[in-house]
């Protein structure tokens, strides 16, 4: 069973937000029209040509679309975008704030016109107050959501490697839209869904928004570590290779100090008999622990905290990770077809008995134009039939 069969959705999307959102619905089956600009198309098509010639990121996210080209400067292609939404259950874009509806199709226009469409928009900080108008690129929004200000070293504020504050937005689209479905099967009512980055963002950042407001003092960049819980994060064996760890509790604590780093008297040791003291004195602590891991590999290191049945994890490069074992064993890699060939893609995260999605091509730019207007009723030169 496809769950979104049947379900069409119309997109005015760009980057990373927006198509995260309708890549979602397009794996659950819903047909997903979307809509680019006749000069090149989503600019997030350019942004590198590493796959194949693709862009990395276009390729992640435009699978299983279908592209048609309309410039909506254009009354006759404004007249198309009209009719695709009148048929459409879904509409969703992500045009700077106030563009959609000074180019005709505000929102709640829409929704008075079509009652059982839902519509989402997403932008950077919303559609009123004081920031509405600001440039919004993930990072920036990183920085305003204080998730750079817990991120990297005491040194040193970083960003997320990957565009975290896009992601957040994609995906309360998707999950607000799968619920605004849910909700017009027993309303007959669609409705209008706005989605900010910054608060999608900052629903994220909960945990140390309320240590430091409820706690007195921000939480401490710790680079890999952990700012509360010690000894948690990565460690170097004696291969040069770094392993991940993390102790949880005293019963934790007590396995690692007999089995892995082989000092039980540290077990009851004043300076480390609970967390907070092994985080005051973490770097007394660190000494015992590099000591002990520079006598074995890494390797050996997982070993050891595995039959103690210690949290650990190897730093995988992005190259090992698509050769991860679990992903092979699971069979977790599939096919994609683009217009420059096949690439592998990881399947949709979830496994279900009765549930299946689908993940068919990724469009060249306009590749369904004409094969739209000709079903939608018009013909090639955008004219609509007598």
């Amino acid at each position: 069973m496809l769950p979104l069969q049947g379900i069409t959705v119309v997109s005015i999307e760009q980057a990373v937000a927006a198509p995260f959102a309708s890549r979602q619905l397009a794996d659950l089956g819903a047909r997903v029209i979307k809509v680019e600009r006749p000069d090149g198309g989503d600019f997030a098509r350019g942004y590198d040509t590493t796959v194949n010639g693709l862009s990395s990121h276009f390729v992640w996210l435009n699978r299983s679309k279908e592209s048609v080209e309309l410039d909506l400067k254009s009354d006759t292609d404004k007249q198309i975008l009209e009719k695709l939404l009148s048929e459409a259950d879904v509409f969703i874009q992500n045009l700077a704030p106030g563009a959609i509806s000074r180019l005709g199709f505000d929102p709640e226009e829409l929704l008075e016109k079509y009652p059982e469409l839902i519509s989402v928009s997403i932008s950077g900080y919303g559609s009123n107050g004081s920031y509405r108008d600001k440039k919004a690129y993930d990072l920036l929004i990183q920085c305003e959501a204080g998730a750079v200000s817990v991120t990297g070293t005491e040194e040193v504020p970083s960003k997320a490697g990957i565009s975290i504050a896009d992601i957040a937005a994609g995906m309360y689209a998707y999950s607000s839209i799968l619920a605004a479905l849910y909700a017009r099967n027993q309303t007959n009512k669609g409705d209008h869904i706005e989605i900010s980055m910054l608060e999608a963002l900052g629903e994220w950042m909960g945990y140390p928004m309320y240590y430091a407001n409820y706690g007195g003092t921000e939480p401490k960049r710790t680079g890999a570590s952990h700012a509360t819980i010690y000894p948690y994060g990565p460690f170097k064996a004696g291969d040069g290779k770094t392993v991940f760890l993390g102790i949880q509790n005293e019963r934790e604590w007590k396995q690692f100090c007999q089995k892995v780093i082989q000092l039980p008297n540290l077990i009851e040791d004043n300076r480390f008999n609970s967390n907070h003291k092994r985080v005051e004195n973490y770097h007394e602590l660190e000494s015992y622990i590099t000591a002990e891991f520079n006598k074995i590999s890494s390797e050996a290191v997982i070993n050891r905290l595995n039959t103690a049945k210690i949290a650990n994890a190897r730093l995988n490069s992005m190259k090992e990770f698509m050769k991860h074992p679990q992903l092979q064993e699971r069979e977790r890699w599939e096919e994609v077809i683009t217009p420059n060939g096949t690439i592998q893609a990881l399947k949709p995260p979830f496994t279900a008995k009765y549930i299946d999605y689908v993940m068919n091509p990724i469009p060249a730019a306009g590749e369904h134009t004409e094969k739209i207007l000709k079903e939608f009723g018009f013909v090639k030169s955008h004219t609509m039939h007598e």
